[in-house]
């Protein structure tokens, strides 16, 4: 009876490790442990990915905005980007309202966003910055100055939270006149149509043409546009007046309304420069000027060095690279008009 009782013991003993590495049911068990911790340090290891917001507020509508911040959204993608996986974007536009900025900005102040990236004039990012002066601010398509309208303290050190590209148009409007002057050799009398609340059309207008101008032989005449009601009275009166051409200046309610410019000077029959190629794709006859399509492509590098811990005060503003003239030689056709050959040879884009 002893002996069979040590022997039981020493059977179902569970103390001896022996016996458990040598049991299947504690086997299993061991590797079930293991597993669930090997998970949990995987998991640990592999915490999710922040998404950083970004805010791209336009001054323009949505229609007009699409292909440029489908150029932002193609170089940020290139630069490992990918929205839904560590990039969202908020999109808002104004439609060419200013009185639209101060709503889209509070809001994007509440959402928290890591960037602001605002297209489309001074007033905006003005705006921009009485809204925040915290959160980084990428600016593009604005045809002023930004040292000159207090964005920024110097384009080598922007200072503040904004930077980005500006297309500075300082020499662009004698560049306009001239290969309007080129392409109508009998060009005397230009009508310059211009927002008056758009600080870079009036610095352009009062500042740039008028020595163009003289240069040129060509008198230059202005007319205040003030939208929404200020197009059909200024149209009227220049159809009595009769000008040889029209000049278009830039801005975002300029922009906005390019749909009436372009009708008015085809119907009028009238040889237009405009400030950019969305005008001319629908009717405008020429446009020179910043590539803005290569400059929005540029504003995602901005955007991928302020993600990677860079401030805006230290990265310095950019001036265009690039510049095109595009020509709509169904335009001159309807008006009857032939573009010299040295002029077109000098396009970068043709509409036919």
């Amino acid at each position: 009876m002893k002996e069979i009782s040590s022997a039981r013991v020493s059977d179902s003993c569970s103390d001896n490790p022996k016996s458990k590495s040598q049991n299947p049911k504690w086997l299993g068990l061991s590797v079930i442990a293991f597993v669930l911790v090997a998970d949990g340090a995987a998991a640990l290891a592999q915490e999710p990915k922040k998404v950083s917001r970004i805010g791209y507020l336009s001054s323009g509508t949505t229609a007009s905005e699409t292909p440029r911040s489908e150029a932002i959204r193609l170089a940020l993608r290139e630069l490992g980007y990918i929205e839904g996986q560590n990039i969202a974007i908020e999109f808002r536009h104004g439609q060419g309202k200013i009185d639209r900025a101060p709503q889209h900005l509070a809001e994007m102040v509440r959402l928290n966003v890591d960037i602001l990236v605002i297209t489309g004039g001074e007033e905006w990012i003005r705006a921009a910055q009485n809204a925040t002066r915290t959160i980084p601010i990428v600016m593009t398509g604005t045809g002023s100055d930004p040292v000159e309208e207090g964005l920024v303290e110097s384009l080598a050190r922007p200072g503040g939270n904004v930077t980005g590209i500006t297309n500075i148009t300082k020499e662009l409007g004698g560049k306009r006149l001239e290969l309007l002057k080129q392409s109508i050799p009998k060009l005397a009398h230009v009508a310059v149509l211009y927002n008056p609340a758009a600080p870079g059309s009036v610095r352009e207008l009062k500042e740039d043409l008028p020595i163009a101008a003289r240069a040129l032989g060509l008198t230059v005449r202005s007319w205040e546009i003030r939208p929404p009601d200020g197009f059909e009275q200024v149209f009227a009166a220049l159809n009595k007046q009769r000008p040889d051409g029209l000049y278009v200046t830039s801005g975002p309610q300029m922009g906005a309304n390019r749909k009436r410019f372009a009708d008015f000077a085809l119907k009028s029959r009238l040889p237009s420069t405009m400030p950019t190629r969305e005008f001319v794709n629908i009717g405008g006859l020429m446009c020179y000027g910043a590539d803005l399509a290569d400059s929005y492509r540029r504003v995602a590098s901005y955007v991928d060095k302020i993600l990677k811990g860079a401030k805006p005060a230290d990265l310095p503003v950019e001036q265009p690279t690039k510049f095109e003239l595009v020509i709509n030689l169904k335009t001159a056709k309807q008006i009857g008009l032939t573009i010299p050959p040295n002029v077109l040879a000098r396009a970068d884009r043709v509409i036919r």
